[in-house]
């Protein structure tokens, strides 16, 4: 699982909670110590019960052994070391197997690993396999997959967002600049037993240890050190070896993704035969859930769509709180970004009337928030922060503070340029359907022109790429998009200067600071006190406009079974015992 522990997510009808994508171990533990920790707001999972399930659609009827599971567009990178996006980690899930998982309480299991002996300096980690697990093909799954993993994730060429820095290895250096053949710090005792060693110890190392691995003899076979990225990329949309409850059969772009039982996975065959993923999109998923054609799908909770599923009367709707939040990017990339003075970011935030957007597009279902944590966390703690409630006179002031004036047509000028806002609007999505508008009317009346342009999802991240890397004709100020949390509350890949998330190149030296403080601290009520900085600090100088906390749900045909989830794990580690009626 390492630290590839938050997913971007199209905030909307699909915004997944998937933060981290599962790892775990089989004692009820958490990365912090033996105690399970207790969590600011309820875990409950409510339902919302189908009341007539003989109203069954006679396409699902009639599908006996398969499952089809709406999905937003994918981007079809199936490896779970390269998956940026909730949609495509979702399938990764039915595919590859962990080491470790989060349980539903947000604890962690065994996976295909049993609980790791921790050393007691805390630098050395010995993972061990359960017996006679098998790769979809019958190869058995070794620490040489583990070996393997891990040295993608280190290779110089690999541009994932797991990060081998925080993970610290002992000897990662050497194999990234090619100066060894291995990661000296990787010790295989034999086939099952693996030991590691990191040189800083921190909190969360047991899972973030836990990788999900991928088979060395399909993945190494063209595999040459330092072009990790330019060796595995050619079959990201084909992975025909996996480890997880399903096995690949086919792609089709736009479309679906169709996969097969694996009768080698370590907790049994699926009892579901066939799984698709099949790809829908806001205008559509209702009408497809309606007819049969969708079995399930991630829902928007609301008013309105909550009525209209109950009025299907077959469906049952699972819903919790949010592990995650939606929020408002700002583009920090340059010296020349009009974001870089904090007053600014600060401004637009008081001066956007965030509490219509949220209930606009969930009513009672959200709420606004102000720190980049969700309420359900142990670390959550927003006390001492500024709760920028819509104020347009405030953020009038801080931007005349921050030199911006309105010139002779009432538009914001500073240094000779107006102040426009180009925002990526992806579509379809109700959420920026709401957000659009509101933001024109509110900013138009600071003297601020916000200008929307119009794309899908996968055009966005790639925007966002594309811009981090500096490339010609990537250019935008702010977009909104959402992340799924992991109960681990570090957030150095996002945060963090150098993280492998952080998109819009925010950077400050605090931030970086309190976030090493973060994980290098083992207890839990000092951790606690650290990132009540951090959220003070990141409230402050905020990386984002942070815009909600939602429910999240899954609204799923009567007919499917033994369907389970919750703001921590995802239905997908439990795919394997759902059943058709």
């Amino acid at each position: 699982m390492n630290r590839k522990k938050l997913v971007a997510t199209m905030a909307g009808v699909m915004a997944l909670s998937v933060g981290l994508t599962a790892c775990g171990s089989s004692d009820d533990k958490t990365p912090e110590g033996n105690k399970p920790v207790e969590n600011n707001t309820e875990n409950k999972i409510s339902l919302q019960k189908a009341t007539n399930p003989d109203k069954l659609p006679d396409a699902a009827k009639n599908r006996k052994d398969t499952l089809v599971v709406g999905l937003q567009l994918p981007d079809g990178i199936f490896n779970p070391l390269y998956a940026d996006s909730a949609y495509d980690q979702q399938i990764n899930e039915t595919l590859f197997a962990p080491l470790l998982q989060y349980k539903a309480d947000g604890t962690l299991e065994a996976a295909l690993s049993e609980l790791p002996k921790v050393s007691e300096d805390k630098k050395t980690y010995t993972f061990k396999l359960k017996d006679g697990l098998k790769w979809s093909d019958g190869q058995p799954i070794t620490t040489d997959d583990i070996e393997f993993t891990y040295k993608i994730i280190a290779d110089k060429g690999y541009t994932g967002p797991s990060d081998m820095p925080t993970l610290d290895i002992v000897g990662w250096k050497d194999y990234n600049e090619g100066k060894s053949k291995d990661i000296s710090g990787i010790k295989k005792v034999d086939k099952q037993t693996i030991e590691i060693t990191v040189e800083n110890p921190i909190a969360p190392m047991e899972s973030y240890l836990a990788v999900t691995p991928i088979p060395a003899h399909y993945y190494g076979k063209n595999y040459v050190q330092g072009k990790a990225d330019e060796t595995l990329q050619p079959l990201h949309r084909k992975p025909e070896v996996t480890s997880g409850a399903y096995k690949f059969k086919s792609y089709t772009e736009g479309q679906e993704v169709v996969l097969t039982a694996n009768e080698n996975f370590y907790q049994g065959t699926a009892k579901i035969p066939n799984l698709i993923f099949k790809v829908v999109s806001q205008d559509t998923y209702l009408q497809l859930l309606q007819t049969g054609e969708i079995d399930m799908v991630n829902a928007t909770i609301n008013e309105e769509a909550m009525e209209q599923l109950a009025d299907m009367e077959f469906v049952d709707v699972h819903y919790w709180p949010n592990n995650g939040y939606g929020y408002i990017g700002f583009n920090l990339l340059g010296e020349n970004s009009k974001f870089k003075d904090p007053k600014v970011r600060q401004a637009l935030t008081y001066g956007l009337d965030r509490k219509t957007i949220v209930e606009n597009v969930y009513g009672q279902y959200a709420s606004p928030i102000d720190i980049p944590q969700s309420a359900l966390s142990w670390a959550f703690n927003d006390e001492g922060t500024e709760k920028y409630e819509f104020n347009t006179e405030k953020a009038a002031k801080l931007l005349e503070e921050a030199g911006w004036k309105k010139n002779s047509n009432g538009i914001l000028e500073k240094d000779g340029k107006e102040f426009e806002i180009r925002f990526l609007q992806t579509t379809p999505n109700e959420v920026n359907d709401a957000l659009v508008p509101v933001a024109i009317k509110n900013y138009e009346a600071l003297g601020i022109k916000f200008t929307p342009e119009q794309m899908d999802f996968p055009t966005l991240r790639k925007k966002l790429d594309d811009a981090k890397a500096g490339k010609a004709g990537a250019d935008y100020d702010m977009y909104f998009m959402a992340w799924g949390l992991s109960p681990e509350p570090d957030v150095t890949t996002i945060f963090s200067s150098k993280g492998t998330q952080n998109k819009n190149g925010y950077n400050n030296p605090k931030v970086d600071e309190l976030l090493q403080k973060g994980l290098n601290e083992f207890d839990l009520e000092k951790r606690k006190e650290i990132y009540h900085d951090l959220y003070k600090e990141l409230n402050s100088d905020p990386p984002y406009i942070y815009v909600y906390q939602r429910k999240d749900g899954w609204a799923v045909n009567s007919r499917v079974e033994g369907f389970t989830a919750s703001p921590y794990r995802n239905f997908t580690l439990d795919i394997q015992n759902f059943t058709l009626k």
